[in-house]
C-alpha cells in the first residue's frame, strides 16, 4: 500500500512507543509499514535483556529500546515461563489452560522486579501510536499511561477473554478503561481460539476451536464522535496510521475530511486522487 505521506506529497512525523518489544521476525511488528521511515520514531521497552539488545543490535538510529518492566510502578514477582514470549507479572493459569489442547504456559521460574509506569519513563518523548504485548498485564501499563494516552492517537493491545493468567484483567476490564479514556474499539486483530479436551477435530490438535481465548490486538482509537478534541496536527498523524498501519481508508478519509473542513484544506482529495492512480 502506497504510504499516505506519498499519497499527501507531505511529511507526517508519527512517535511510536512499543510495550513488550520482543521481535517476533522481521515484519512482524504492528508497526512494521512505519519502521523503515526516518520521520516514525520508536521508543520500546523489552524486559528480556537479550532480546533487547537483539532489538537495538538491528533499530535505526530513530528507534531505541529498554530494558525495563513496564507496569503499575510497583516492585512485582515475574514469572519466567519456558517460553519467555509467554512470561508475565501474572502466573498462568494451569488449571484452565489444561482445558484445552496443547496450550501449555510452563513456568519454570520467578524472579522480583521494579516495574515502571509509562509516565514516569524520561525517555518517552511523544506518543501517537501505543502498543501493548505483556502477557495479561495490559490494564497495568495503561493505568500507569493516563498522560501519555491523553496524547496517543490508537492503541493497539493483546487482550484476552477468559484468565490465562491467574488474576489477569480481561477483555472487559481494558475495554471500559480505554472507553472512559476517550478511545474507541476499531477492530480485533488475529482472533485465537484452541480445542477443548477429549476432543481432537480431523486429527489436528492445534486447530481453532469454538472457545475464543485472546486477540493479538484490540485497536483503539480516539473516539470518532469526539474528533473536536484532536487537534488539527493531530489529524493527519491519526491518518497516517490508520491508512498504512490497518488499511482502514473509509476512516483514514474521515479524518482527512474533518481536517478540510477545519483549515479550508484539499487533503481528503489529494487522497482520493492518489488512490485512483494506478501503482507506478
Amino acid at each position: 500500500m502506497v504510504p499516505l505521506a506519498t499519497l499527501l506529497g507531505t511529511r507526517i512525523p508519527l512517535a511510536v512507543v512499543d510495550v513488550g518489544a520482543a521481535s517476533m521476525g522481521p515484519g512482524t511488528d504492528a508497526y512494521s509499514a512505519l519502521a523503515t521511515d526516518p520521520d516514525v520514531s520508536v521508543v520500546g521497552f523489552e524486559p528480556d535483556a537479550a532480546a533487547c539488545s537483539a532489538r537495538n543490535a538491528s533499530a535505526p538510529p530513530q528507534h531505541r529500546f529498554h530494558p525495563f518492566f513496564v507496569g503499575d510502578g510497583t516492585e512485582r514477582t515475574f514469572h519466567k515461563c519456558a517460553n519467555p514470549l509467554t512470561s508475565s507479572l501474572y502466573p498462568p493459569n494451569a488449571r484452565l489452560l489444561d482445558l484445552f489442547q496443547n496450550l501449555p504456559i510452563p513456568l519454570v521460574g520467578t524472579e522480583r522486579v521494579q516495574t515502571r509506569r509509562l509516565d514516569d519513563v524520561a525517555e518517552i518523548d511523544g506518543c501517537d501510536f501505543l502498543k501493548v504485548d505483556v502477557q495479561g498485564a495490559e490494564l497495568d501499563v495503561l493505568r500507569g499511561a493516563r498522560r501519555l494516552l491523553a496524547r496517543a492517537l490508537v492503541v493497539h493491545t493483546e487482550v484476552e477473554f477468559v484468565p490465562m493468567y491467574e488474576g489477569q484483567p480481561l477483555f472487559g476490564d481494558v475495554d471500559v478503561f480505554l472507553r472512559g479514556e476517550g478511545f474507541m474499539l476499531h477492530r480485533f486483530e488475529g482472533v485465537f481460539s484452541r480445542q477443548l479436551k477429549p476432543v481432537v477435530i480431523n486429527g489436528d490438535p492445534f486447530a481453532a476451536g469454538s472457545q475464543i481465548l485472546y486477540a493479538e490486538a484490540a485497536v483503539y482509537v480516539r473516539a470518532i464522535d469526539r474528533l473536536a478534541a484532536v487537534p488539527n496536527d493531530a489529524l493527519p498523524r491519526f491518518a497516517r496510521i490508520m491508512h498504512d498501519v490497518y488499511g482502514s481508508m473509509d476512516l483514514a478519509a474521515h479524518l482527512l475530511h474533518a481536517l478540510d473542513a477545519r483549515t479550508g484544506g484539499d487533503a481528503l482529495k489529494r487522497y482520493l486522487d492518489g488512490l485512483a492512480r494506478p501503482p507506478a
